[in-house]
């Protein structure tokens, strides 16, 4: 597994961590306002809002705020307006950086991500600069089972899974973002719980960092990971072994 599937694997541990935060909360209901907003507010036909609800539900985001983003967000009720964006930049050795940003006033958040990365090292980039380096995949994160790994490897290519892999006690599934419900339901029906199900960005290759730069990208991206206007970070950085253990 790669450097930064190691770092992503364990800034989503520590999220699960942080969970009571209120960050995290504000977090999950503009994600699903955004879902609700693009694609409406009946998660039976929306897959990216149900995607929302679900990783709401498991970081115990409270029904009644779930329900208030959806009606906010279709015009129900009256409400902040949220924007998707995507920025893109530079940091320490030459590494790639991808957010997905959710924002109601984007000039302020650009300054201010701006102001994040050139006190790290980094420089906030152009519209395009970056993003050619990143793969969009469906990942899936299995919940305990007593089934081997080479039948759940089966059961997810069956379903049109890209792979499956093993991260300590839990199982990985990368698929094509058009196949992440294909294959979930495929684990459903066969009585398999998946605890995430959710769209990402992954490296096509990375960078390998140590030493003081390693140090200096690993706080920026923690910085842009508590921003709150920042929904997902992705980098193409390899880190140290070592480095990810403290982390």
């Amino acid at each position: 597994m790669s450097g930064h599937s190691k770092w992503a694997n364990i800034k989503r541990k520590k999220a699960k961590v942080d969970a009571v935060r209120g960050t995290v909360f504000s977090r999950l209901t503009k994600e699903i306002m955004a879902a609700a907003k693009r694609g409406g507010g009946n998660p039976d036909t929306n897959f990216k809002l149900r995607i929302a609800i679900d990783k709401a539900k498991a970081n115990n985001l409270p029904s009644n705020n779930i329900e208030r983003a959806i009606r906010r967000a279709t015009g129900q009720e009256a409400g902040v307006n949220y924007e998707e964006a995507v920025y893109e930049g530079y940091g320490p050795g030459g590494t790639a950086v991808y957010l997905d940003i959710l924002t109601d006033n984007r000039n302020r958040t650009a300054g201010e991500v701006r102001h994040i990365f050139s006190r790290h090292g980094g420089s906030l980039g152009e519209t395009g600069c970056v993003a050619w380096m990143f793969e969009p995949k469906g990942r899936l994160v299995l919940g305990k089972t007593e089934m081997s790994e080479e039948d759940l490897l089966d059961i997810a290519i069956e379903a049109g899974a890209d792979d499956l892999s093993r991260d300590e006690d839990e199982f990985i599934v990368l698929t094509g973002p058009e196949m992440l419900e294909a294959v979930r339901l495929a684990f459903v029906e066969k009585g398999i719980g998946v605890e995430e199900a959710e769209l990402v960005r992954l490296p096509k290759t990375t960078v390998a960092v140590a030493g003081h730069e390693a140090e200096q990208l690993m706080e920026l991206l923690d910085l842009l990971e508590e921003h709150d206007d920042v929904q997902k970070v992705y980098s193409n950085a390899d880190f140290p072994d070592e480095m990810l253990e403290e982390a």
